[in-house]
C-alpha cells in the first residue's frame, strides 16, 4: 500500500487533501548528487544500468520531497531499440548520425522485442519500486510517435524540425508507416513498464506544438489515441503535448486521465477547452524558478489559485533547467504542499 498516493487519487478524479506535485526532468541535471554520477558514467550508461537509473530516480524524492518519482531514462531509447544509432552529447543534445530520409530507409527500422532491447528499463523499474518501498508512486514514460519521428528524420534537435515536417508533407506514406511502427513499439514498451511496476505513464509530445491543428490530428494525435486506448484500462495515462493547447478537447476525448499544459495558456482557458472532467497538469514556467524564493512562492501561489485546487497536478510547463538552485526547486514543491484552496 502506497504511503503517499495523492497523485494516483488525483488521476482517478478523487478529491484530495492537497494538490500533488512533481517536476518534469526532476531526476537529473540540476542536482549536485546527479552531477557526481554524470562525471563517472556516460548518459546511456546511466540509463542502461538499472542501479544507476534507480539511484537517480530516487534522488529527488529524498532531496526535494516530490509526491511521485519519474523513471530516469530518455525518450530516445525507443529509436535506439528500433535500430537507429543515437548519440547523446553532453551540453549539445541528441545526434542520430544516419537519419530516415525516405521510404527505403524504413528497411533499417524494426519493431523490436522490447524485453530484449529495453529490458534494462524494466529492470530499473523493478529495482526502483523495491527501493522506493511504497513511499510514492512511480511514473513511467515514453515519447509520442510524432516527437520521436522528429528526431529520427531530423537527425538532431531543432527548434523547427523543418526536415521532419517536410518528410511528413512530401512523403506521407513513409511518414505514416514510420509513425505506426513507433506507435506499436511504444505500446509494447509502456505495457512492459506497467508490468514491471509503473503506477502511471506519461506520453511526452515535446514537439506537438510545431504542428497546426489538422496536422497535429493527422501526424500526432491519431497515434497518441492508439497508445492511450491500449493502456488506459490498466493505469492512468498522462498526455503532455507541449504547445498543442488548441487540441486539449480532442486530447481529453482520448480517455487520458490527465493533460499536461505549458505556461503559454492560462489555467482558465485550458479548463474551458479541455472540459471539467479531466485533470490538468502544469504549468509553471521553469525559468521562473530562478526568481528569488519569496517571488517563486508568490508566483506558485498564483498558479495554484488560478487552477483552484481541483483536478490539478502541480508541475512545470516543461522540464526543469540545469541552472536551477536546489533550494529554489524545493521552494516550488514546498509552496504547493503548504497551499490550500480558499473555499
Amino acid at each position: 500500500m502506497l504511503q503517499n498516493d495523492l497523485l494516483l487519487r488525483t488521476l482517478r478524479g478523487e478529491k484530495t487533501e492537497r494538490v500533488p506535485v512533481w517536476m518534469m526532468r526532476q531526476a537529473g541535471r540540476y542536482l549536485p548528487e546527479y552531477m557526481v554520477l554524470r562525471e563517472k558514467y556516460g548518459f546511456f550508461e546511466r540509463c542502461q544500468t538499472p542501479e544507476l537509473a534507480c539511484a537517480i530516480t530516487i534522488q529527488p524524492i529524498d532531496i526535494i520531497g516530490v509526491d511521485a518519482a519519474i523513471l530516469f531514462s530518455d525518450i530516445l531509447v525507443v529509436p535506439q531499440a528500433m535500430g537507429l544509432e543515437v548519440q547523446l552529447i553532453e551540453s549539445k543534445g541528441p545526434v542520430l548520425p544516419d537519419p530516415i530520409k525516405s521510404l527505403s530507409d524504413l528497411s533499417r527500422v524494426r519493431i523490436p522485442d522490447v524485453n530484449e532491447s529495453l529490458g534494462y528499463v524494466f529492470d530499473a523499474i523493478k529495482l526502483t519500486k523495491k527501493e522506493l518501498n511504497n513511499r510514492v508512486p512511480l511514473i513511467g514514460f515514453a515519447g509520442a510517435p510524432w516527437t520521436l519521428l522528429c528526431y529520427m528524420v531530423e537527425g538532431k534537435g531543432s527548434k523547427t524540425f523543418d526536415k521532419a515536417k517536410a518528410f511528413c508533407y512530401t512523403q506521407p506514406e513513409a511518414a505514416h508507416q514510420l509513425l505506426q511502427m513507433i506507435t506499436d513499439t511504444t505500446i509494447a514498451y509502456l505495457k512492459g513498464q506497467i508490468a514491471a511496476g509503473a503506477d502511471t505513464v506519461q506520453v511526452f509530445d515535446s514537439w506537438g506544438g510545431l504542428l497546426g491543428p489538422d496536422d497535429f490530428e493527422n501526424f500526432s494525435l491519431k497515434y497518441i489515441r492508439q497508445i492511450v486506448a491500449a493502456l488506459k484500462d490498466t493505469v492512468p495515462v498522462i498526455v503532455f503535448a507541449k504547445g498543442a493547447w488548441y487540441s486539449l478537447d480532442a486530447m481529453a476525448a482520448t480517455g487520458a486521465a490527465a493533460l499536461g499544459i505549458d505556461w503559454c495558456i492560462t489555467p482558465a482557458k485550458a479548463r474551458e477547452i479541455a472540459g471539467n472532467n479531466i485533470v490538468l497538469q502544469g504549468n509553471f514556467d521553469p525559468v521562473k524558478l530562478l526568481l528569488p524564493i519569496p517571488e517563486i512562492k508568490k508566483e506558485v501561489t498564483k498558479m495554484l489559485n488560478d487552477f483552484g485546487g481541483h483536478n490539478h497536478i502541480a508541475n512545470l510547463g516543461h522540464g526543469i533547467i540545469p541552472s536551477i538552485p536546489v533550494d529554489h526547486a524545493k521552494a516550488f514543491v514546498d509552496t504547493v504542499k503548504e497551499w490550500r484552496p480558499n473555499n
